[in-house]
Formats: structure tokens, C-alpha cells, sequence
């Protein structure tokens, strides 16, 4: 299934797409965190309403507003790891193969088609990171690795938005993460069971048109399962829990010299099976 929160005759809806994608059936529940927690996923569909033409109707983020911070995973590609040492290899060094964890604060989530701030009175070195974002089911604790899976609610696309000059200026990635307007994120949660486990799925960025990240989510460094056994070791995750997995090579920095997003650029962020999440600069 196909899930969406969209807007239609002033209310903000969830809904499922129809299989032509041209339609959404309105679900009968109040938010995409209820439907989550719920764990009644089934039961909610075969009650879908009749359908809504998908143009007649605005697509928000799937969650516009997670009740935690996003969980996300730094320099989880190889490639990519390169080229963050080779921007700034003290801000970016990494020695050891183990997992970088920082979050990442979304007050509401961008829509697709919405705007990315651009914060200019703050920002210089704005750059774009596609990702394949992991959305869980049910509380993970003490998960291992083999049985990540069944804990998967589904998945999405997330832009983690960056400005490098106050991520690497502070020394740490949180503020610089979590501006304003710094999460699109969808165009849908496509549920775990449309997608094989250990997803396997080409990602790939433009700007303009222009082709700038292309890789698979099957080269990442540490995988779903391996994230989520570390993590769980001592850590609740709560059901509606945000895993953003790292991003591939070809992000702004990385190329010589740096080429960052300014205001009327359109970053395109898709992943395979999931769709395109597409937004502007403001």
C-alpha cells in the first residue's frame, strides 16, 4: 500500500492511493501517527472511503509532524564518506567503521512540492541529501538484527537538508540539520510488505535536472538490521519512529569546487518504488 496525508476541503486527511495513483480513499483515522500505532492497518483499509481525485486534493509529508526527532545515520555510504573527508576532513573524519548517530528536529515537515527555507540571513552552504527513510511499526527493544524486519512499518524519501557552514562551524550536526524547512519528506510511507527486506532500491538526486546522487540502498555501511540491534540495545524506539539511513555520494560539497543550492533551485530526491519528492528553494 501507498500512504499519503493530504489536504482536501480545508481538513488534513490520511489516505491511501489508489493503485493507478490518480486517486486517494480517505481512511477513517485522525493522523498518520494514530494509524501507525494503531497496529490495525488491514482493518483501516478494507473501511477506506470512496475515491478522491489526487489533483483535486494538496499532498502534505506523510507524518507533517513526527512526535520525536528524526533518527539519522551519518556518512552511511562509502562514497559518500569520501567525499565528506575530502570537504572537510576534520568536521567529517571518520576512523572507525561504526554508525554516526545525530537527530535531526522537525517542527512540521516539508510537503512534496513545498519549499525549502533557505534561511540566507544564516545560511551560505546549503546542499541536499537523499535518503531512504525506515518508519517503525511497534517498539523496538533488544531487536536483533535478523528480526529488523517485522518491525518495519514502511518507508519514505527524506531530504535531510544541510547547511554545511553551521554544521561544520559548530562542530556538530544537530543545528545545522534542523532549521525551518530543513525535512521534506514523501510522497508517500510505502508499507514494508511492497518492498523485500533489506530493501534494495536505487536513490538518485538532480538540481535542476542535472543528476547528482545515484547509488543503492542495498551499499549501505551499516545496515537496517545492524542500526537497529545497536540502537535497541539500549534505547526504546517507539512505533512512529523516523530512521533516516545516510545519503549517497554526489551532494553539493563533494564536488570541486562546491556546488550549494541557492534560492529557485529544484531538488529532485527519488527512490525505486517509492516515488519522487520534489521541492524549491525559497
Amino acid at each position: 500500500m501507498k500512504l499519503v496525508t493530504y489536504l482536501h476541503g480545508g481538513a488534513e486527511r490520511v489516505g491511501l492511493l489508489s493503485a493507478d495513483g490518480a486517486a486517494v480513499h480517505p481512511l477513517p483515522c485522525p493522523d498518520m501517527n494514530t494509524l501507525i500505532e494503531s497496529g490495525d492497518l488491514a482493518d483501516i483499509a478494507a473501511r477506506a472511503g470512496e475515491p478522491i481525485p489526487l489533483d483535486a486534493a494538496t499532498l502534505l509529508a506523510p507524518i507533517p509532524r513526527p512526535r520525536q526527532d528524526i533518527l539519522c545515520l551519518g556518512m552511511n555510504y562509502k562514497a559518500h564518506l569520501e567525499e565528506a573527508a575530502g570537504y572537510n576532513a576534520e568536521a567529517f573524519a571518520k576512523e572507525k567503521p561504526v554508525a554516526v548517530y545525530f537527530s535531526k528536529r522537525v517542527s512540521e515537515a516539508v510537503a512534496p512540492e513545498g519549499f525549502i527555507q533557505s534561511h540566507r540571513e544564516l545560511v551560505e552552504r546549503l546542499d541536499y541529501e537523499a535518503e531512504l527513510a525506515v518508519i517503525l511499526g511497534k517498539t523496538a527493544r533488544n531487536v536483533r538484527a535478523s528480526e529488523a524486519g517485522d518491525y518495519i512499518f514502511g518507508y519514505t524519501i527524506v531530504n535531510d537538508v544541510s547547511a554545511r557552514d553551521v554544521q561544520t562551524g559548530h562542530k556538530q550536526w544537530y543545528f545545522g540539520k534542523s532549521l525551518d524547512g530543513f525535512t521534506p519528506m514523501g510522497p508517500c510511507i510505502v508499507t514494508a510488505d511492497e518492498i523485500p527486506f533489506p530493501p534494495a532500491l536505487a536513490i538518485s538526486a538532480k538540481v535542476n535536472g542535472e543528476a547528482r546522487q545515484s547509488s543503492n540502498t542495498s551499499l549501505l555501511i551499516n545496515s537496517i538490521g545492524e542500526v537497529l540491534e545497536e540502537v535497541t540495545a539500549g534505547m526504546t524506539l517507539l512505533p512512529g519512529t523516523i530512521i533516516a539511513t545516510g545519503t549517497p555520494a554526489g551532494v553539493g560539497m563533494g564536488f570541486d569546487p562546491p556546488r550549494f543550492l541557492k534560492p529557485g533551485d529544484v531538488v529532485e530526491c527519488e527512490i525505486e518504488g517509492i516515488g519522487v519528492l520534489r521541492n524549491t528553494v525559497k
